[in-house]
């Protein structure tokens, strides 16, 4: 077999994935669908309500400076290259062991079974248990670390909304949502190739082409060989 009948296969069985899961068979949601679903899971809650309650507090302290428009600004300019160091550092995590003791947080035991079912819209999510004590972190944090404690607030805004855009992102690509813009298609379809064509590159999950392409992990889909292990992290 040829390298171009490879990588012919390789196109086929992306696409082939792709139809089954927002194709013929399958019903496209709206949007709306897709909304009322999104709630249905604990997630969206948790991280709603500490982005209410952080704007709530932030209007209370009020006064603030104009730099504070940074804050935003640098946190939405970065979050790529953070969304990709947590996709590689921790999601993809390979368990290791320390004497008798095993390291493999539960972060990384759930984002394996997401490869192994991309399908399994619970397993989409942050898992409640983590974000239980994630979010209030990022206050106690925020409060020592910023000298402002209306900067302070700023940044939890930014952070919780970013948090909540991420989530939100990640479950309509998984979701049955057919692309309708040529931005989103983009994004779904670098996620896709990850769950379905090789699991060591495209890791950004919001944008397409931005921190993948400076980190090394952006290449031509059609010289990428499919991945016998992406619905099978580590099983190498």
């Amino acid at each position: 077999m040829t390298d171009s009948d490879i990588d012919r296969l390789a196109r086929e069985r992306l696409a082939a994935d792709e139809e089954r899961i927002t194709g013929g068979r399958r019903r496209s949601l709206t949007v709306g669908e897709v909304w009322r679903e999104f709630w249905r899971h604990p997630s969206p809650w948790m991280i709603s309500t500490f982005l209410a309650a952080s704007v709530a507090v932030r209007v209370l302290v009020g006064g603030g400076s104009w730099w504070e428009l940074l804050i935003p600004a640098g946190l939405v300019a970065a979050f790529p290259a953070i969304e990709w160091v947590i996709h590689v550092g921790i999601l993809h995590w390979r368990p290791r062991r320390v004497g008798r003791v095993e390291i493999d947080s539960l972060l990384a035991r759930k984002h394996r079974e997401h490869h192994a079912d991309p399908r399994d819209l619970p397993l989409v999510f942050i898992p409640w248990q983590v974000l239980a004590w994630l979010l209030p972190t990022y206050v106690v944090v925020a409060l020592l670390a910023v000298p402002s404690t209306a900067a302070a607030w700023s940044l939890l805004v930014s952070v919780y909304a970013l948090k909540a855009g991420y989530e939100w992102t990640h479950y309509l690509i998984h979701s049955d949502h057919r692309p309708r813009t040529r931005a989103f298609r983009a994004v779904w379809r670098n996620h896709r190739l990850h769950h379905y064509k090789n699991e060591h590159y495209w890791f950004t999950v919001t944008t397409s082409g931005t921190a993948d392409r400076v980190l090394g992990t952006y290449p031509d889909s059609r010289r990428v060989e499919a991945s016998p292990t992406a619905r099978a992290l580590h099983a190498d």
